[in-house]
């Protein structure tokens, strides 16, 4: 292996290229290719181990120094690595800055983020048509695609179980306009529907597949590579809900450019410190905000809000403040549990709020007498 060709001026040709590598990246590397480190691609990572794809194709890795006590800083899919090469075992040694993290918060009473795929650029999130669209759902993904800083791509699958056109315009119509500023595209992996266009759209960067199990990830995943390489599980007839087919997060090349990360089936999908995202993903209200009498306005009861007027004029969903005020709450909470002073703030506005519902219905009481 030529190591000087990982510092050239050009990096288009380099072996690494189909999986990202660029001269950016290189120029990061520099200072672990002068200790004689190689680099690679992180493609799965599981016990404690991973497999990185090098200019010598893929090796398998320790990950033992590069597992520090943060859950957000331990190796994982898509990370470009610094690869002791030399010895037996093989090690990371080290990765690259992130350019973006997919992150969400576990279920685990230790309020802990997991990471689920680095230095992705586009996240495709799978929505089966075979069951009821869940658009809070849709709503909460699109949150931690946009806070990753990944562009999101709405992929509705199985659109063959929906053949009336018009049905299945005013779905993509309502999908639409839950997720504003985001390609939602209908797709079926039975006909090939969509499917040159979802190719056109990730043929460059890398992409990661989010979705719910039985929401046809593997499906999309075998049409995108052209081939069986991932096993597909039918789902239940009664749900829609399908087991869990890809059980690691596995980085693939796509043949058409661009390479992909299918990742398992999420049952819950926790918003970690995605204030940004649930923003963009809401950005209409945001908007709207701006225009409020009071800088503060809670979209309420307050005089001159812009929001209540336009959910009054038909403008905007009553559904979609609903889920903004929900992902913002609980957003929020999750904030709050490794943040004394936002507790604290919390604690207060609590007490204020009741303090005036009191005085509110002692008030009325008074009234009413």
């Amino acid at each position: 292996m030529n190591l000087s060709s990982l510092s050239a001026p050009s990096a288009s040709s380099h072996p690494l290229a189909p999986f990202g590598w660029d001269d950016a990246w290189a120029a990061e590397f520099a200072p672990h290719l002068a200790q004689g480190l190689v680099p690679g691609r992180v493609v799965r990572v599981d016990r404690g181990q991973c497999d990185v794809v090098t200019t010598d194709g893929v090796v398998r890795a320790d990950t033992a120094f590069v597992t520090p006590h943060d859950p957000l800083r331990v190796i994982c899919t898509g990370d470009w690595a610094a690869v002791d090469a030399a010895g037996t075992p093989r090690y990371v040694r080290a990765y690259l800055p992130r350019r973006t993290s997919l992150v969400r918060s576990t279920s685990s009473q230790r309020s802990e983020g997991q990471i689920l795929a680095a230095n992705v650029d586009h996240a495709i999130i799978a929505v089966s048509l075979a069951v009821e669209l869940d658009l809070g759902r849709i709503e909460r993904f699109l949150s931690l695609a946009w806070e990753s800083g990944a562009q999101p791509i709405v992929v509705l699958t199985k659109a063959d179980l929906v053949p009336d056109e018009t049905t299945r315009s005013y779905l993509v119509a309502d999908v639409e306009t839950a997720a504003p500023g985001v390609t939602v595209l209908a797709v079926s992996g039975l006909t090939g529907e969509g499917m040159d266009v979802l190719s056109a759209l990730v043929s460059s960067g890398t992409s990661v597949l989010l979705g719910v199990s039985g929401a046809g990830k593997s499906t999309l995943a075998n049409m995108l590579i052209g081939e069986d390489v991932m096993t597909v599980q039918a789902a239940r007839e009664v749900d829609g809900k399908g087991r869990h087919t890809t059980t690691t997060r596995n980085l693939l090349v796509l043949p058409g450019g661009g390479v992909l990360i299918d990742t398992p089936g999420l049952r819950g999908v926790g918003l970690w410190d995605a204030g940004t995202g649930v923003g963009q993903t809401f950005s209409e209200i945001e908007d709207l905000a701006e225009d409020c009498r009071f800088q503060d306005c809670a979209h309420e009861s307050e005089p001159g809000c812009a929001v209540r007027a336009a959910i009054e004029d038909g403008q905007l969903p009553q559904r979609r403040l609903e889920s903004y005020r929900k992902l913002l709450r609980e957003n929020q909470r999750i904030i709050a549990k490794t943040d004394a002073r936002l507790r604290a703030e919390i604690r207060r506005d609590w007490k204020m709020k009741g303090a005036e519902g009191r005085a509110a219905m002692q008030a009325k009481r008074g009234y009413l007498r």
